[in-house]
């Protein structure tokens, strides 16, 4: 059973990469950011302020983060998601936990290619939102979203192709799995 998570703040390039390994590997992607959106969407919110939203309705992570625990008990399967490596971590669940990250000006050329924008204006969203995450991390689960000593991989992107992510991963598990 192989069990996957790849954890990364925004531009990192989580989605690009765990929708390779998952054509890779042949292993179910699961999307957290996604769930999220669409919460964010049914209210009519920008995630910058539905982020300020969950700051004061904690329910609403704890009811995403409950659902990520169980598609993780079930394994088979990579989920991404910022906090899928720490949920893992936290309820003793086997994972090849994936850290990736990026400079902020690298992914913040990223988010606007995806989807466009004012620069200044997305720095300001991407600075809140990272804020206000890691805010209710520390205050929900006591985690510091900066501490990277629980992942088994971590992998500045700023300067790779996303094959060459892959190849790094890939690698690594073949260590790791003996396979």
């Amino acid at each position: 059973m192989l069990t996957i998570t790849v954890s990364g703040p925004p531009g990192s390039g989580t989605t690009t990469i765990s929708k390779l390994l998952s054509e890779k590997l042949k292993l179910p992607h699961i999307y957290a950011g996604e769930i999220f959106r669409k919460e964010a969407e049914k209210r009519g919110m920008s995630l910058s302020d539905f982020s300020r939203y969950c700051e004061k309705h904690p329910e609403i992570d704890k009811e995403l983060d409950n659902y990520q625990v169980e598609i993780l008990r079930k394994g088979n399967v990579i989920l991404e998601g910022r906090l899928s490596g720490w949920l893992a971590h936290l309820n003793n669940i086997s994972a090849f936990k994936i850290l990736l990250k990026a400079d902020r000006e690298t992914r913040l050329d990223r988010i606007i290619k995806r989807e466009g924008g004012d620069r200044e204006k997305r720095r300001k969203e991407m600075v809140e939102r990272e804020k206000s995450e890691a805010k209710r991390y520390r205050e929900y689960y006591g985690i510091d979203i900066d501490d990277e000593s629980i992942y088994d991989l971590v992998i500045d992107t700023s300067d790779k192709s996303p094959d060459e992510i892959v190849n790094i991963i890939l690698s690594s598990l073949k260590g790791e799995h003996g396979g």
